[in-house]
């Protein structure tokens, strides 16, 4: 499976709720799920039987997109998860969470989490001091990830000082704007993670 090219907004249709993938367009009346809240094509209008295995292939769908994770590597965290002790969907998201491009998101330094791994990708990042350009970079607690010196005054960091405050971070973040820095303080526990997936749904999906 290659990468999606196609329009973001055509797959928050698809999963009939916005799922952020276009920063601002998605809070502005131009989103298109606003205008046409109904999956795209030329039944996208028509009633669907909801099997028990649509809504869990839909639910896995869902999550792979939010997060921009292709369908190898999203089975590759599943297995990680399945592995840990305590409750697979919950380890599952929390594996989710700690990726580099999605800790950038997180704390408001880019506007969606396909413009983090760009600047991940970019070099534009350091983890404790080192340079790191891999987006699924996993980040541990007490972990300092901060804009590298050399960007910092590229236009999408300016950016994100001018709007330091007005994105709620989570808990488990501590987002310094005015050092381009942030602290992992830990990892996440699944009641301050707002990602709307039913986790129990993917787990059954991949146990069958």
């Amino acid at each position: 499976m290659a990468r999606y090219t196609g329009a973001d907004c055509k797959r928050c249709r698809r999963e009939k709720q916005k799922l952020f993938l276009k920063g601002a367009k998605c809070e502005s009346a131009k989103c298109p799920i606003e205008i046409r809240p109904y999956p795209p094509g030329e039944h996208g209008r028509g009633r669907t039987k909801d099997s028990e295995y649509l809504l869990q292939k839909r639910e896995k769908q869902k999550a792979a997109r939010i997060y921009g994770v292709l369908e190898k590597q999203f089975r590759g965290y599943f297995n990680e998860a399945n592995r840990k002790q305590g409750k697979t969907g919950e380890n599952l998201l929390q594996i989710l969470e700690s990726r580099l491009d999605n800790v950038i998101y997180r704390a408001g330094f880019a506007k969606s989490r396909d413009h983090a791994r760009q600047l991940v990708r970019h070099g534009h990042i350091m983890v404790n001091g080192r340079k790191t350009d891999i987006p699924s970079f996993r980040v541990s607690p007490n972990d300092i990830v901060e804009v590298r010196p050399s960007s910092r005054n590229l236009t999408p960091f300016q950016v994100a000082q001018a709007e330091a405050g007005e994105k709620t971070v989570p808990a488990w973040l501590e987002a310094i704007p005015s050092k381009l820095r942030i602290l992992v303080h830990s990892l996440p526990e699944r009641q301050v993670i707002d990602t709307q997936v039913q986790e129990q749904l993917i787990v059954e999906l991949y146990s069958k």
